[in-house]
């Protein structure tokens, strides 16, 4: 899977200029909206994205592309910034505390990239044979042990075992693609 943004995180902590301007061009207004409507002032929105790009500068050498992919990254840098600058802000006292108890319903972006998972995960899982693919989800949706797995589909436990270690490394394939 193709994932431009990675490499120019991976560029930038090379110490690469030009990759972080076109990083701060390529994502700059997608954290902005992230921070504005965490922060819910345009001017602390601001001085938090320079901040998030100065840590993105300083930071870019921990980034693991095995972990996520390069926006996620920097959405998640940018709303723990957010999540910072908030906690650090005078909080009210009395029922007004009531009003700053924070959402933690999945934001806009959140439900985006979770759906885009989801449905990358929907097909890979199509690639599987069925029977396959049903055993997956048995043992790790429904929670369903190797033997009773290995029962219900009238299989041997080690080939159960097998089925899932292949489906697995078959799935992460698909998906690293």
């Amino acid at each position: 899977m193709d994932d431009p943004v990675a490499d120019l995180i991976a560029r930038c902590a090379a110490a690469d200029r030009a990759a972080f301007r076109s990083l701060y061009h390529t994502t700059s207004m997608k954290l902005m909206g992230v921070l504005l409507r965490m922060l819910g002032e345009r001017a602390e929105a601001e001085d938090a994205l320079q901040e998030v790009y100065t840590r993105v500068w300083l930071r870019a050498g921990r980034y693991d592309p095995a972990k996520g992919r390069g926006m996620t990254w920097l959405i998640a840098v940018a709303r723990n910034l957010a999540i910072d600058r908030l906690r650090a802000r005078p909080q009210p006292s009395g029922d007004a505390e009531i009003e700053t108890v924070a959402d933690t319903a999945p934001r806009a972006e959140a439900r985006l990239v979770a759906q885009g998972d989801a449905r990358r995960v929907s097909e890979c899982f199509e690639t599987l044979e069925p029977d396959r693919a049903q055993a997956v989800r048995g043992a790790y949706l429904d929670g369903l042990s190797y033997l009773q797995l290995a029962d219900r589909h009238g299989v041997p436990l080690n080939t159960m075992r097998t089925w899932l270690r292949r489906s697995l490394l078959k799935l992460r394939e698909c998906l690293d693609q």
